[in-house]
């Protein structure tokens, strides 16, 4: 294993932030499905991605792990698959000794009452007793990719974590994101302190001049009115 890669420009953002990132930077928001929900509320969890494709045996993932970085998380391929469970306690605890931060599994978990002890955030699909019960064949990307719903997750990929869900960046766009997550940060923990203030939201953002301008033009956006005042609502 080689030294953690650095992340300064996604540290302590949020899924909601980097995702009106991509909005306001026309990139694709590529975000896993739904389904997959964090075993234990916590913080956000950033790192960069650590493939593995599983075909009902732990050796990728021990692969997976023998090739990874620390501070890397370990990215599960089980094709969203709920009739079985394919990581579980000692996955865990393996990836945490290796330095790893967390899981997400496109797929099942179980342990649960372990996973939470060993205290490795696990991002899954749910909890189920059972395990596999065959092994299919390897892919011969198993460790070059994994599938995440529709989305195609390679090392090439940042991880940001939390309980709204899981989003995927490029490390290529990463610092342009985390830029412009960082100023819309800034830009709406003002404005909720000015809330608290006694300043409501609407008047920071001149909602009786957008609704002036909506009856004469009925055709007016409230996202235009924001892009013209700079607020952070929606872009």
């Amino acid at each position: 294993m080689t030294d953690a890669v650095p992340l300064p420009m996604l540290a302590g953002l949020t899924t909601a932030l980097v995702a009106d990132a991509c909005v306001r930077l026309g990139v694709p928001i590529r975000h896993a499905p739904p389904a997959i929900r964090p075993l234990v509320a916590g913080p956000p969890l950033i790192g960069a991605a650590r493939p593995a494709r599983h075909a009902g045996s732990v050796d990728v993932f021990l692969e997976a792990i023998e090739l990874s970085r620390p501070g890397e998380i370990l990215v599960v391929d089980d094709g969203g698959r709920t009739d079985r469970a394919c990581v579980g306690d000692l996955t865990a605890l393996e990836a945490q000794t290796a330095g790893l931060a967390g899981l997400v599994v496109w797929g099942c978990h179980r342990d649960s009452a372990e996973l939470r002890a060993i205290g490795l955030p696990v991002y899954s699909c749910g909890a189920l007793p059972a395990g596999p019960s065959g092994i299919e064949p390897r892919r011969l990307d198993a460790l070059l990719s994994a599938g995440i719903g529709d989305i195609e997750v390679t090392e090439a990929d940042l991880v940001v974590a939390d309980e709204d869900g899981v989003v995927f960046v490029a490390v290529s766009e990463s610092a342009e994101i985390g830029r412009v997550a960082g100023q819309i940060a800034a830009t709406e923990r003002a404005q909720a302190a000015a809330v608290r203030s006694g300043t409501s939201l609407r008047a920071q953002l001149r909602f009786a001049e957008y609704l002036e301008r909506r009856r004469q033009d009925p055709m007016f956006e409230f996202r235009r009115h924001l892009r013209e005042i700079g607020g952070a609502i929606e872009e």
